[in-house]
């Protein structure tokens, strides 16, 4: 195990352990920070600018030429050049942030509204009733401004909130309906939650409304795992129990109550300040949160229950949230590409792109759309587990213990990065995908996916490297990723023959599903201007490795761009932004539709994408 440095992000407060000549760009998406590429990471956009603020980062001639010998004597260096050297301190400017542009702030001449354009907050100071002043309550409080409806417990609240408050209150408006009134002036305080629903892993976000400014994130495992680790054990699970779907809401409904209280103590904000959710998920997952019957799902024609998106409050979805705040649930495409696809075409703007592009969101499910011509095409492919680190026999989430990359040195054998800097106890889905590219690379793995016992390897496998390869059984070859000394239990950490045969399901899935798109849109992958990798997973796999196990088409890697978590960011749009949710209809209603199940050539590219590219060594 090569020596690791420590990367600290600021403000983000945010830190990562990384080997010796990672890219700073990579060390950030690992953080959770995932920074504007336009050029595709080759150094040509400068939109990734960092500053160091502590340690020694050498610039190359190209970032000199890019940014200036006095930008680089401040520190500023383009974090997909730079590479790690040595522990580092790193300042990240928003303006360097992919979703830079999501801030939006609307705001009147006079101040007296300050809002975004899904809630608007007024001051008003009033005059208390005199003798004689027979004005109701409502009408006092609202005389002049534009209103739809007022909430029955907004009215049931109102006298009570003006008389402690000596007449001087904020109207909380969602579009033209009154949602609540606050005694006292609170238009500093506005906030929203956007929630990315994954089979497997959930993403909340705090953001102040009034800014578009993150507050707060968190991130944890999906509870209903425990029931399945797919969508359609879970469907199997509303089908076959009676109180099936119910078991499944409140295990995700707990996670999400616990999420928003974790936010909330994190920001120090109050519940009753939060106003507006966002949420974003696969059919199952919205369906199964909505208390709606997935069974439908579970046998064709796979049939939703609803497609467009759905406005209700946050006492209907169960979340521990004030009557006033409203839950958006995004619209849905088709029974397997759901919400959070939709999200995150919004997040990539496919809908506005002149080019063929493509987008990936690797996962459980996997999500591809392609734009060709002006035309957006989905599917959904069943990728199963395996990214996630889950049927793998020494697998985990990518979590502190986790082996998450691995390489090779100088020396030709492998070397590892553990998630905080710590005994290895595991290794999650990006090192896999690693493990076995460098394998097929080196000649261990071939292009069937069978690892080669030690009599039939390469016989200019370094030393060291070939000592790795142990076989327990004819059928059970392993490769050692950690010795015993470099893990938590003192047993090695390997990478199974099963193990790369899962890897092989689960890539042929997406590939197979790639490859049908650009099949029927009469496109070669050379053709597509640009592949956009999405998803918690999809931003932490090496592009390099996933071209060479075929996941990815044979793209060149300055046309594969990490995107971040699209889905959340397209949940944070929808937050902040009401044309974001015009738009998500409209892109729900363009989007075709193809069911790859239904397809007769699927089962032959999912065949053909189960061989591993053939490379020369």
């Amino acid at each position: 195990m090569s020596r690791e440095f420590k990367i600290s992000f600021m403000p983000a407060e945010r830190t990562v352990y990384v080997l010796p000549g990672t890219p700073l760009m990579e060390a950030a998406a690992r953080a959770g920070i995932i920074l504007q590429a336009a050029c595709g990471g080759v150094g040509t956009c400068g939109k990734c600018v960092i500053r160091i603020v502590d340690g020694e980062c050498a610039a190359s001639e190209s970032e000199i030429k890019a940014l200036g010998s006095a930008r680089i004597a401040a520190g500023d260096r383009l974090a997909c050049i730079a590479t790690v050297s040595a522990p580092l301190t790193v300042e990240i400017p928003e303006t360097s942030l992919f979703d830079a542009d999501a801030r939006i702030l609307v705001a009147n001449d006079d101040r007296d509204t300050v809002a975004v354009t899904t809630i608007h907050k007024t001051f008003r100071r009033l005059q208390p009733p005199e003798h004689g002043d027979c004005v109701s309550d409502c009408d006092r409080l609202l005389q002049g401004m534009t209103v739809r409806q007022v909430r029955l417990d907004m009215l049931r609240a109102l006298p009570g909130v003006l008389r402690r408050s000596n007449f001087e209150a904020t109207v909380v408006q969602f579009d033209d309906d009154v949602i609540a009134v606050e005694p006292g002036d609170t238009r500093d305080r506005c906030y929203g939650l956007a929630f990315d629903i994954g089979s497997t892993t959930l993403v909340g976000t705090l953001v102040d409304l009034l800014t578009g400014n993150q507050r707060a994130v968190t991130a944890r495992m999906n509870s209903q795992a425990r029931f399945g680790d797919d969508v359609l054990s879970r469907i199997q699970l509303c089908r076959s129990e009676t109180g099936g779907l119910i078991r499944l809401r409140d295990a995700v409904v707990g996670d999400l109550n616990d999420m928003i209280r974790v936010l909330l103590s994190e920001s120090r904000v109050a519940p009753e300040h939060v106003y507006r959710v966002v949420l974003a998920g696969n059919t199952t997952m919205q369906q199964i949160l909505c208390g709606i019957d997935p069974s439908a799902l579970g046998e064709l024609p796979f049939v939703p229950v609803f497609n467009r998106g759905l406005e209700t409050d946050a006492a209907a979805i169960g979340l521990r949230l004030p009557a006033a705040a409203g839950v958006f649930v995004f619209p849905q495409i088709g029974g397997f590409v759901g919400g959070d696809t939709v999200a995150g075409i919004l997040a990539a703007g496919m809908w506005e792109e002149g080019e063929s592009t493509l987008l990936v969101d690797i996962g459980t499910n996997g999500e591809i759309v392609l734009a060709h011509d002006g035309v957006l095409t989905a599917t959904s492919v069943a990728a199963g587990p395996a990214f996630e680190g889950a049927r793998i026999v020494n697998g985990m989430r990518a979590a502190a213990g986790a082996i998450e990359k691995v390489t090779t040195g100088n020396d030709g054998d492998l070397m590892i990065n553990i998630i905080g800097n710590r005994p290895a106890t595991g290794l999650c889905g990006s090192a896999l995908i690693d493990a076995v590219a460098e394998l097929l690379c080196c000649g261990i793995i071939d292009m069937t996916g069978r690892i080669l016992p030690p009599d039939e390897l390469p016989a200019d496998i370094p030393a060291a490297l070939r000592a790795r390869v142990r076989v327990q059984t004819e059928d059970d070859i392993m490769v050692i990723l950690a010795h015993p000394e470099e893990t938590a239990n003192r047993e090695p950490v390997c990478l199974y023959q099963k193990d790369v045969r899962e890897l092989q399901l689960a890539n042929a899935a997406i590939r197979a599903g790639i490859d049908l798109l650009l099949r029927r849109a009469g496109l070669e992958s050379r053709d597509l201007s640009v592949i956009m990798l999405a998803g918690a997973f999809g931003n932490y796999i090496r592009r390099r490795n996933a071209v060479r196990i075929g996941m990815l088409p044979p793209l060149a890697l300055d046309h594969i761009r990490f995107i971040g978590n699209a889905a959340s960011l397209g949940a944070k749009r929808a937050l902040l932004s009401r044309a974001a949710i015009k738009a998500v209809d409209v892109i729900q209603q363009a989007v075709n539709h193809v069911d790859l199940s239904l397809d007769p050539e699927f089962q032959m590219a999912f065949s053909e994408a189960m061989l591993f590219p053939e490379q020369d060594r």
